[in-house]
């Protein structure tokens, strides 16, 4: 177990790095570009959660649910903010190394920890409802339709957990790949199937109810004569809108598949760990490298490409308003436009990094720095 957890993270600094098996040099990332503000970005209001992701390599993203915005630090202490105010409305220390945050549903607030523990917590209160064991880290947030609680572990296991009792119901087993990530997806649930994404490169669906599978399919195929050429995590986790899932591999390609079927819709030859964002008909991925592409989903063609933050370890994308919002490890919080990939504004949110996927609701963007300060932003 040690050696397989050795292996992520020699592969994630390899990532990190922007480097490969038989590069020669490490180039440092890429100055910032000079840009024409267009946008500005207003402060609403800052919250500064705990000690945020910690010092090792954690992803924890907040998640909203009605008027309110749930978070987490690593150390498990857990807030609830009124999204428009940013009033606490109550906040809870789960004493636990927290990894997995935040999956919010149905009265929940759920968070899976280092010790392989998936903790579900009253949404209103904050009281704990219950916690369950599960076979090891939970380094994605658990996902809920009200009737189960899906969890998907760095052992690639797929784990159901009753959402009244956190009894198991299932378990569906994976092999891992012989070098991974560290990391891994988050799942969707809806009210039929438990879709995620694995190290192997492959997507999965299962029936709901038994954990038996109704379709998978291979996103990426693993190539290269190494084991660090070989890896295809699907690490950003999958995105739902409407009938169509999508999904980007390290090393892979980013892919959109029917929900139902699990066919291929489209596919491109893509690098990304940290995910994709879609809107008006057009898919966004922050690359590997540092690049942020747009891509036709009726052609898989891209329409542009922003290479200008070339190894600043971009966060995955989201769309905001006319623009693409993405954070760098210096803190900075990017806007590129829809239309042609140009910058139209920017705002440092956290010296230490913004690693977070931002977190888009109506007219307000919500971006969570590494460091554990919470903001959020409007145009002006």
């Amino acid at each position: 177990m040690m050696a397989w957890r050795y292996a992520a993270v020699l592969a994630l600094a390899a990532v990190a790095a922007g480097c490969s098996s038989n590069s020669t040099k490490e180039l440092p990332p890429a100055e910032l570009p000079k840009i024409t503000e267009e946008v500005r970005l207003d402060t609403q209001w800052s919250h500064s959660v705990g000690d945020g992701q910690g010092e090792t390599y954690n992803l924890l993203v907040p998640a909203v649910d009605g008027d309110r915005i749930f978070a987490s630090d690593i150390n498990g202490d857990v807030v609830a903010l009124d999204r428009f105010t940013g009033k606490t409305l109550w906040e809870k220390d789960l004493d636990r190394p927290v990894s997995g945050a935040v999956g919010v549903g149905s009265g929940m607030v759920l968070v899976g920890t280092l010790k392989g523990e998936v903790i579900a917590l009253d949404a209103d209160s904050g009281d704990e409802k219950w916690r369950a064991r599960v076979t090891s880290e939970v380094l994605a947030p658990p996902a809920t339709n009200g009737d189960v609680v899906v969890v998907q572990t760095q052992d690639d296991r797929l784990i159901a957990l009753e959402a009244s009792s956190g009894s198991q119901r299932w378990i569906y087993e994976n092999t891992p790949a012989v070098l991974t990530l560290r990391g891994t997806g988050a799942p969707i649930v809806t009210n039929n199937l438990a879709v995620a994404g694995l190290s192997t490169g492959k997507v999965i669906a299962l029936d709901v109810q038994r954990g038996l599978p109704v379709w998978e399919q291979r996103v990426a195929v693993p190539q290269g004569r190494s084991e660090l050429d070989r890896v295809v995590d699907i690490d950003g986790g999958l995105l739902l809108a409407g009938d169509t899932l999508y999904v980007a591999t390290y090393q892979g390609r980013a892919a959109g598949l029917d929900l139902e079927s699990g066919r291929i819709l489209w596919q491109r030859e893509a690098s990304s760990y940290v995910g994709v964002a879609q809107g008006f008909g057009n898919v966004y991925v922050s690359l590997a490298n540092g690049t942020v592409e747009s891509i036709d989903e009726r052609s898989a063609t891209a329409l542009w490409s922003n290479d200008s933050l070339a190894r600043r370890q971009l966060s995955a994308p989201e769309v905001f308003s006319s623009y693409v919002a993405f954070g760098d490890f210096e803190g900075y919080l990017h806007l590129v436009s829809q239309v042609d990939g140009r910058f139209v504004g920017r705002e440092r949110i956290d010296s230490d990094g913004l690693r977070a996927r931002p977190l888009v609701v109506g007219d307000m963007l919500y971006a969570y720095g590494n460091s554990g300060k919470l903001v959020a932003l409007k145009i002006r």
